[in-house]
């Protein structure tokens, strides 16, 4: 049986409609659902981490997701809101965000223009260096000795187009590793199938100082670039992205960010009481006084 073109046409339009408006409308879907996903790392310590395996994440980046969670809350007065988490890696955090199996994706993912055309980012909320860290023994005292060398990265990772500008740059021979996340990749430094890891300086200073021996690691004193956090949401919904925005901006110009920062770089956190000792930097400092999400 043949239909008109033009019934044919409603019918698709309407039949697509229901899910476009869902894709796009990030409160109307929490709102139906009752459900607020969340997208989170279970190593990126002090952002995203998990204290033991069935324990929901927690960190940094993790507790200015919960404000956002707390605003969407007293928006929708839906203060019995689910939250539900779900473990990203660098490769499928994108994917997800767009997909809608999470709403917010709360970890460690740097500000690029490339992922600015595909995502919408909040308002800086920690600023990085990217750096190198070795095992003390090696000998390795800076990147040109790097010649040579088996060096660990994360695939899906900002890092890896800069560790090959570096190789063409200063025409470095060495070999590329790559880990699923930050942890296995420290895993191949640790073990020693790699000589040294090129990651943000935070980061390293985190998996070092949460490590069995942490005094058998350094960070090389050079940076390459640094490198703007940012949570993640999907682009094309201006009311939540508004809710986004002005959430992480009051937290920041009330000086309430202070108060996390110290709580997660400044004193000893969970599980085992370690303490990064990681100053405020004059960079991250500016951004909080004048909130932005310019990438790189």
């Amino acid at each position: 049986m043949k239909l008109p073109i033009s019934l044919i046409a409603l019918c698709s339009l309407l039949c697509a409609s229901p899910i476009q408006a869902q894709s796009k409308d990030t409160l109307q879907k929490i709102k139906e659902s009752g459900v607020i996903g969340l997208g989170a790392r279970d190593a990126s310590f002090p952002f995203s981490y998990k204290t033991s395996a069935d324990a929901n994440p927690v960190g940094f980046s993790a507790d200015l997701c919960l404000k956002v969670v707390d605003a969407v809350k007293k928006k929708l007065q839906m203060p019995n809101l689910r939250v539900q988490y779900t473990i990203v890696t660098p490769t499928n955090r994108i994917p997800l965000l767009q997909n809608g199996t999470i709403d917010l994706e709360c970890s460690t993912t740097t500000n690029t223009t490339a992922r600015a055309q595909q995502v919408e980012f909040a308002p800086t909320h920690f600023v990085s260096s990217i750096a190198v860290a070795v095992k003390k023994q090696s000998g390795i005292s800076s990147m040109t000795q790097l010649e040579g060398k088996t060096v660990a990265t994360v695939t899906g990772s900002t890092t890896i187009q800069l560790l090959r500008s570096y190789r063409r740059t200063e025409k470095k021979d060495f070999q590329e590793l790559y880990g699923k996340d930050i942890a296995d990749a420290f895993l191949l430094l640790s073990s020693g199938r790699a000589n040294a890891m090129i990651l943000e300086d935070v980061q390293l200073a985190g998996l070092i100082a949460t490590s069995a021996s942490p005094n058998e690691y350094k960070i090389l004193d050079e940076r390459l670039r640094d490198e703007p956090y940012g949570l993640m949401f999907r682009k094309d919904d201006p009311a939540f992205k508004e809710l986004v925005n002005d959430t992480i901006g009051t937290v920041m110009k009330s000086g309430e960010i202070n108060e996390l920062y110290a709580k997660w770089f400044s004193r000893p956190v969970p599980p085992s009481g370690v303490n990064l000792n990681f100053p405020m930097s004059k960079a991250l400092k500016d951004t909080y006084s004048n909130p932005n999400n310019r990438g790189i």
